[in-house]
C-alpha cells in the first residue's frame, strides 16, 4: 500500500470531526481569521487591547492554534508511516512508555496533559523509536476526546506496521475537571485499546508488567 493510501485510510479509520472542506483554507488565512475573531472575544471580555501585553494576544492565538496545538488537523504534518524490515528476528513485544501526550478537550478547550504507552509485536516490520512518539503526538494535536486519541494512535501502528498486534494505554488529566467544573486536581482518566495478540490475558499483563517498571534514568 502506497504512503498516500495509508494516509487516506488512516483517516478513513476513526474520524475527528471536521468538514470535508477543513483543509481547503491555507494555514495563513485560517490565522488571520482566527486572529480577528479572538480580538473581538477579548473586547468582549472588556480587556484593553491597545495594552502592549494583550495586543499581539490575538495573533499569538491564531499562531499557536494553527501551527502547533491544533496542527493534527491538516494531513500534511502527519508523520511519514514507513516501516522496515525485521533483519533481527526480534519476536517479542516492542514497548515504548511514558510518551508525553499534549491535547485539547474539544467539549471546553482546555488541555488534556498525560502519557501514552505503546506496544506491537513485528510481523515483520518495525518502525523507528521516534515514529511512535510522533504518531502519539499527531493525533493528539487536535480537539479531542480521549478514547477517540487512544483508538486512532492504535489504528495508525496497525497500518504503519501491517499487524494487528498492538496495544495503547493513556493515562492524562483534563483541565476541565482540574480548572472548572468539579475542579478535581487528584483524578486522572485512563483509556486502553488492544487488538491482536493483546487481547489475551497473558500477553497484555506482560505489557502492564513492562509499563509499571521503574525505568526511569537521568541522561
Amino acid at each position: 500500500m502506497t504512503e498516500q493510501n495509508k494516509l487516506k485510510r488512516l483517516f478513513d479509520e476513526i474520524k475527528t470531526p471536521v468538514r470535508k472542506d477543513a483543509e481547503l483554507l491555507p494555514d495563513e488565512e485560517k490565522m488571520k481569521r482566527i486572529e480577528q475573531k479572538m480580538r473581538e472575544v477579548l473586547d468582549i471580555l472588556g480587556l484593553d487591547l491597545n495594552d502592549d501585553s494583550l495586543n499581539g494576544t490575538p495573533r499569538r492565538v491564531a499562531k499557536m492554534y494553527v501551527k502547533e496545538i491544533f496542527k493534527g488537523l491538516s494531513s500534511e504534518n502527519m508523520p511519514k508511516l514507513s516501516a522496515f524490515e525485521n533483519k533481527y528476528k526480534y519476536g517479542q513485544m516492542l514497548v515504548e512508555k511514558d510518551i508525553s501526550v499534549f491535547s485539547t478537550c474539544e467539549h471546553h478547550f482546555l488541555p488534556i496533559i498525560g502519557k501514552a504507552h505503546v506496544a506491537y509485536i513485528s510481523t515483520g516490520k518495525v518502525i523507528g523509536l521516534s515514529k511512535i512518539n510522533r504518531i502519539v503526538d499527531y493525533f493528539a494535536r487536535r480537539p479531542q476526546v480521549q478514547e477517540r486519541l487512544t483508538v486512532q494512535i492504535l489504528n495508525a501502528m496497525k497500518i504503519a506496521l501491517d499487524t494487528e498486534d498492538v496495544a495503547v494505554i493513556v493515562d492524562a488529566k483534563h483541565m476541565c475537571l482540574v480548572s472548572r467544573g468539579i475542579k478535581d486536581i487528584t483524578s486522572s482518566t485512563l483509556t486502553a485499546e488492544y487488538s491482536g495478540k493483546f487481547l489475551d490475558e497473558k500477553v497484555r499483563k506482560e505489557f502492564l508488567r513492562y509499563i509499571n517498571m521503574d525505568t526511569k534514568f537521568i541522561v
